[in-house]
């Protein structure tokens, strides 16, 4: 599961890391960032990668209700082509969820953990994304952070970790539509590329926001 995470990086950096060609404005700093916000994608149009506002929170585009997004945060990678909330997004609105870190809580002790990569400060989970409308016109652009089984080095922590692409798989990712070639690229990351430390229970409350929370205790 992922249920938070941090992007800190300059909106600069984040143009220059994807390539972006078309912008949205300024980024905020969110060092925790949760459920229902409003977060920054990455996705492929007409060759072009475009970064949009999407709420975190999948809505299906059949759903009666937009709460249904806080239930499905996170998608399965071993589900994704079976689970109709999920499969028609997977094959034509797959997204780049731009990030330097995420958390995740021990399952014994509810200790959370700070974990972010060994040689990249910015990357990318594996994400999709959907456009949903009310019965009143309301339109929502939302997305979902798809999990696989955690690494050698997670599987203490949790039973599950977000899909962290390599630099060279974004490409893939947003243009490929064979979904055998794209299910290959939903494993976990490299134990060996990975750092983690704990971190204050203050990432508990998402009224806090502040770099400490990233801080080992």
């Amino acid at each position: 599961m992922c249920g938070r995470f941090a992007l800190y990086s300059s909106f600069q950096a984040i143009k220059n890391y994807a390539d972006l060609l078309n912008e949205i404005g300024e980024i905020d700093v969110n060092y925790n960032v949760a459920p229902g916000q409003e977060i920054p994608i990455i996705i492929n149009k007409n060759q072009q990668n475009i970064l949009k506002s999407c709420k975190w929170g999948f809505i299906p585009f059949w759903a009666k209700d937009e709460k249904i997004g806080y239930k499905l945060i996170n998608t399965r990678s071993e589900t994704i082509t079976e689970k109709p909330s999920f499969k028609f997004a997977f094959q034509h609105r797959r997204c780049l969820i731009p990030a330097n870190g995420f958390y995740e809580w021990r399952k014994d002790d509810k200790q959370p953990f700070y974990i972010s990569l060994r040689d990249r400060e910015l990357f990318s989970f594996a994400g999709i994304w959907e456009i949903w409308k009310s019965p009143a016109g309301k339109q929502i652009f939302s997305c979902s952070i798809i999990t696989t089984s955690p690494n050698e080095k997670l599987i203490n922590i949790h039973h599950r970790m977000p899909v962290i692409l390599q630099k060279k798989q974004e490409e893939t990712w947003l243009l490929e539509y064979d979904g055998e070639i794209l299910q290959k690229l939903l494993t976990s990351y490299p134990s060996e590329e990975m750092l983690f430390h704990p971190v204050s229970f203050e990432i508990n409350s998402v009224k806090n926001n502040y770099r400490k929370l990233t801080e080992a205790i």
